[in-house]
């Protein structure tokens, strides 16, 4: 073999070391941006649920003078913001389970103030009540999101030759954040 040989082998091996660095930079830098997106989707959810639990509280002093009897479902409804609040931190699934018993809980408030017709004129009562409306069609929207770019990133992650590099640092698939139960069921609609 002559040294033209040796240099061409030579130069053919630095090209493909080359190639499999460039390979494995692109396939790194593809799932940080994966990651980010995720991060930044989990960040808008929780946006909307520190709005969420910001409005809570000036619903339950809206109501409280009018509902002397009620003081169960509102101390229901204030422990299960305080839970809320203290779960964002341990996750989405730990997040999605709190959010969901606060959903119960407020829509137990709801129903309990629908029996008070000077609550429902309640122009204060009524303006929360669309706030919270309108946050929690933000939060169903927000949690789509997150969902479809937590599916991209554990896809990601999960696929060759992907899987290779992210066991290598440490990228892990992401926890979705779940519907609550009672979400899956269709609603039944009764007209008088």
């Amino acid at each position: 073999m002559g040294s033209t040989a040796v240099l061409v082998i030579l130069i053919a091996l630095v090209v493909l070391i080359a190639l499999v660095v460039i390979a494995g930079i692109a396939l790194y830098n593809s799932l940080i941006r994966l990651r980010l997106r995720v991060d930044e989707a989990w960040s808008q959810i929780d946006v909307q649920l520190k709005r969420r639990h910001d409005l809570i509280p000036n619903l339950v002093n809206a109501v409280r003078g009018y509902m002397e009897f009620e003081q169960e479902t509102l101390t229901a409804v204030t422990n299960a913001r305080a839970n809320a609040v203290s779960a964002g931190a341990a996750g989405p699934a730990a997040a999605a389970a709190a959010e969901n018993a606060l959903t119960a809980t407020l829509r137990s408030l709801f129903a309990v103030v629908e029996n008070y017709p000077q609550l429902r004129a309640n122009e204060n009562v009524m303006s929360l009540q669309e706030e919270l409306t309108t946050t929690e069609n933000r939060i169903a929207f927000a949690r789509q999101h997150y969902n479809a770019t937590t599916r991209d990133y554990n896809t990601s992650v999960a696929s060759f030759p992907n899987v290779i590099l992210a066991r290598q640092f440490g990228f892990t698939a992401r926890d979705f954040f779940d519907a609550e139960p009672e979400a899956a069921a269709v609603p039944e609609v009764r007209l008088r």
